[in-house]
């Protein structure tokens, strides 16, 4: 019973290898073989491949000087980092809050199995995403330092335990995520936000990676002496992978003591929390007064109740919403320094013309209006069904990007002004053009992913990534996006010699706002007949 769920487990975690959203079909033998073929390419070849080079980097200095369990350290570290992360966010998922919890506590099979099946999976994952690290960091080691089997015994046993930290960290974080999310009402946001933190994070730690690692390589006898010192414990979580029996023993039982407590702490708490369905208050009428809206307001808060709803919305549709603040107060901090290296290359005119192909191309992270019309799925039939003109519910979809992409780029064309007006000799005319054409360009993108998305609706999907991620309104919306952007500057950068900056960027702006007002009256007519007759 234990190995035909672990087995359904897996099949769920991998569904969109063996099944095909977007036909609504199984996916043949050679498809599915070629999508675990591309998975074992990412996981070996690629992430792999990441940490064999960092593995390098680190090991021959360490060992050469006798420090290989510092070296151990930094590699299971890793491991224990990227196997929590893999299989943290499905422990959440699988664990606590599967979608086939009442399917399967109705059914005979006792309730330690399910545990023991849905363990063992997020077990597997940690495994697997952790052995990325410790596999190439270990082959690494035998090379440089000699193979033995006291080194081999020792990393094997590291693999394990690390797994087993992994595990133990991951049922924490899911239990956590899993208690806050039946307090929240809108996880979407939250999702996001988690995601956007790690990107981020991600970012940060990778750009300072080549520098720690010189500082440690650098100073690695005085780091070791203090580990060695005050840091006993971690200092055998190292020297484990070189094979020492004693940090094997005594970490072997830390991680198996920590490993059977959290069993013990699962099957006091697993039932409750698997068969929560949040915390609900009981309802009490209170005489209010109903807020009326406009028509265009009520399509537009519609709009953006459908979007905030939706992580994969958000990340995928959104993320320079962020992004372009962020690129504002980057050029009020750097921009002086941007500005001048790109006169330098490129004219102080091009500088201008290049900075502004950069925002533009930034906004293109904001497209919500290309899949919105094919987020409408199974309950299209619900607009159209409705006493309105069509027409103003292609208009809301338009507004929304506009809202959510235009106060973005109004602040990152502000912060790009404020930049430009501290250049010597820089004219106001030049500034206030910079700053149209930005803001109609943003324009002329939500007409663009609304043209194509509502040309192109699919609303026969099985799943809302299809259609934010995967559809062709989507790819047209970002790419001809990136193209239209770089044309932007390309063109200047070509002609610069012919054409001076302020003519150029006049009219740009009037070319974006004649290609906008043609967009919006095909959606106003033939548009608006389009999404009247989808089905």
């Amino acid at each position: 019973m234990t190995g035909l769920l672990v087995k359904k487990q897996l099949r769920e975690i991998f569904k969109a290898y063996f099944y095909d959203a977007k036909h609504n079909r199984k996916r043949s033998k050679a498809a599915v073989a070629a999508y675990f073929f591309l998975f074992a390419v990412i996981m070996v070849g690629m992430l792999g491949g990441i940490f064999t080079g960092l593995s390098m980097s680190l090991c021959g200095p360490l060992t050469s000087v006798g420090f290989g369990w510092l070296y151990y350290i930094l590699m299971g570290a890793s491991g224990i980092l990227l196997g929590a992360f893999g299989s943290g966010f499905n422990t959440y998922a699988s664990l606590y809050l599967a979608k086939d919890n009442d399917l399967l506590f109705s059914l005979p099979i006792p309730v330690n199995a399910i545990m023991v099946s849905r363990l063992l999976t997020v077990y597997l994952l940690g495994l697997m995403y952790s052995a990325c690290v410790l596999v190439p960091a270990s082959i690494v080691y035998w090379v440089t330092a000699g193979f033995t089997l006291k080194s081999f015994l020792g990393a094997l046993f590291l693999l394990l335990n690390v797994s087993l930290i992994d595990l133990v960290l991951s049922c924490l974080v899911g239990y956590v995520v899993a208690r806050i999310s039946l307090k929240l009402k809108n996880k979407g946001i939250v999702s996001a936000l988690a995601a956007v933190l790690f990107i981020v994070g991600y970012y940060v730690i990778y750009f300072h990676l080549n520098t720690m690692i010189q500082a440690l390589v650098q100073n690695a006898e005085q780091y070791g002496a203090k580990i060695q010192g005050s840091a006993w414990f971690l200092y055998l979580f190292g020297a484990m992978g070189e094979g020492k029996g004693t940090a094997v023993l005594i970490w072997t039982a830390i991680c198996a003591a920590a490993a059977a407590l959290t069993w013990f702490i699962l099957q006091r708490s697993f039932l409750k929390i698997a068969t929560s369905t949040g915390a609900v208050k009981k309802a009490v009428y209170r005489e209010k007064k109903a807020r009326q809206r406009s028509l265009d307001g009520a399509l537009l808060v519609r709009e953006l109740k459908r979007f905030t709803g939706s992580a994969n919305y958000m990340l995928n549709c959104g993320l320079g919403i962020l992004f372009l603040p962020l690129a504002g107060i980057a050029l009020l901090w750097q921009g002086d320094r941007a500005l001048e290296a790109l006169a330098q290359v490129f004219g102080a005119g091009g500088a201008v013309a290049a900075l502004c192909a950069a925002l533009c191309m930034a906004g293109t992270m904001i497209d919500t209006a290309a899949p919105s019309v094919s987020l409408e799925g199974k309950n299209l039939w619900l607009v159209q069904s409705l006493p309105v003109d069509l027409w103003k519910v292609l208009r809301a979809k338009l507004h929304a990007q506009l809202l959510l992409g235009g106060v973005p780029m109004f602040l990152a064309a502000l912060c790009g002004a404020a930049v430009l007006l501290r250049q010597p000799d820089r004219s106001p005319v030049t500034v206030l053009l910079f700053v149209l054409v930005v803001l109609v360009f943003q324009v002329f993108l939500a007409c663009w992913g609304l043209f194509w998305g509502t040309r192109m609706a699919k609303i026969n999907w099985t799943s809302e990534v299809y259609p934010i991620k995967q559809s062709m309104p989507v790819f047209l919306a970002l790419f001809g996006g990136w193209l239209l952007a770089a044309a932007i500057g390309g063109v200047y950068l070509w002609q610069s010699d012919h054409i001076s900056l302020n003519v150029y960027l006049l009219a740009v702006s009037l070319l974006l706002a004649a290609g906008s007002a043609a967009m919006v009256l095909w959606l106003k007519g033939k548009g608006a007949r389009q999404f009247a007759a989808l089905q």
